[in-house]
């Protein structure tokens, strides 16, 4: 099973991505993971990112598919992946069709989690979590049963992103609707997209998504 979850951010996509990944046994592959542990393998094409990383510039495409493209060739990814954040841009799904076509693969699903902008607003600028074991809480939706303790661990430390406000998210979210959504329409055109409405609640999404595979 080849897949890929589109949606902007705070769609929920990772919380998704990591139920897939226990229930299917295959890997979740985001594109920061990706670039971190090439350049951890010390791979030609991990050292080429690790220069320009340390350079201060942004990783170009044919290096971000390089690596794409070695890491699917790794033996986790010989029953099926999920990609999260990449394909980003048109250009990159152009890649990922070729590189997957070279292999003799191709996609199984595009499934985009369908989420209103100011319901991504409210769920970023409310959200906080545990300093100590990572917990995710919401200062509307989602508290800690004991006020300022957390549920997994106990811990009474707590963190927000720096980004994570209204006027940073409306900036991501202008940026994934002009480089990101144009996605939408090639996929659909390739008849591999599926929408599914992300605001439903979580075990609900995940019977949607578990319904499509299914399918």
């Amino acid at each position: 099973m080849k897949l890929i979850l589109l949606g902007p951010p705070g769609a929920g996509k990772g919380t998704q991505a990591q139920r897939l990944v226990n229930r299917h046994n295959i890997p979740q592959l985001s594109t920061g993971d990706m670039l971190r542990a090439a350049v951890a393998a010390e791979t030609e094409v991990g050292k080429k990112a690790k220069a320009i990383m340390d350079a201060g510039d942004l990783v170009p495409d044919e290096v971000v598919n390089a690596i794409v493209a070695e890491r699917i060739e790794q033996p986790d990814c010989a029953n099926g992946f999920i990609l999260d954040g990449y394909p980003r841009t048109l250009k990159q799904a152009d890649a990922l069709e070729a590189l997957l076509a070279e292999r003799g693969l191709k996609l199984d699903h595009v499934i985009e989690m369908r989420v209103e902008d100011e319901v991504l607003v409210k769920r970023v600028s409310g959200r906080f979590s545990c300093a100590k074991c990572g917990a995710v809480y919401h200062d509307e939706d989602h508290k800690p049963k004991a006020e300022g303790v957390c549920d997994n661990c106990g811990s009474t430390d707590f963190k927000r992103r720096p980004d994570d406000n209204a006027e940073t998210m409306r900036s991501r979210l202008r940026t994934y609707y002009k480089e990101t959504s144009p996605l939408l329409g090639y996929y659909h055109c390739k008849g591999t997209l599926k929408t599914i409405d992300g605001m439903a609640p979580i075990d609900t999404v995940t019977n949607s998504i578990e319904s499509i595979l299914a399918g």
